[in-house]
């Protein structure tokens, strides 16, 4: 084999690499947030590291895993229902560090009679992930809020 054909075959390799990594960092994100519709909180836990960070403008930053957890979990517990969506999703693997930027949906009813006034409220995403041994974790989360729609009744977001 020439030294050019190894070459193009490392690039090859990289590529699909950088490829499977985003793939797995999108999955990553649609897992633990259908998880919190689903009030699946290990499963949404599991997504994080350790460590990580969470920065919400109502709250500050919040440090550790379980202090995520129990926060998040606690603003989301009074709502009947939620949907969490992702959208415009990008990524930047750099070795076992990656970045990624995107939008926020969250719509939520709290009350299940009132389904046709749901609160609802985006803004801009911006993630840092970290690889560990059995894949892909959330190390920070930076959630901004540019519009709300609604009434938050449960005064969970404030």
């Amino acid at each position: 084999m020439s030294t050019d054909h190894l070459t193009e075959h490392e690039a090859l390799l990289r590529r699909l690499r950088a490829l499977e990594d985003k793939d797995a960092l999108h999955t990553l994100l649609l897992r633990g947030w259908h998880a919190l519709d689903r009030n699946d909180w290990d499963t949404w836990s599991r997504c994080w590291t350790e460590d990580a960070v969470l920065e919400f403008g109502p709250w500050q930053q919040i440090h550790g895993r379980e202090a995520i957890r129990a926060k998040v979990h606690e603003a989301e517990a009074p709502y009947a229902t939620m949907q969490h969506h992702i959208l415009n999703a990008t990524f930047d693997v750099q070795g076992d560090r990656a970045t990624g930027v995107g939008y926020m949906w969250f719509v939520a009813v709290a009350e299940p009679d009132r389904s046709a006034d749901p609160y609802a409220m985006g803004g801009p995403y911006d993630w840092e992930f970290v690889r560990a041994e059995d894949g892909w974790r959330l190390s920070r989360l930076r959630i901004g809020v540019r519009w709300t729609r609604g009434e938050d009744t449960v005064r969970a977001f404030s």
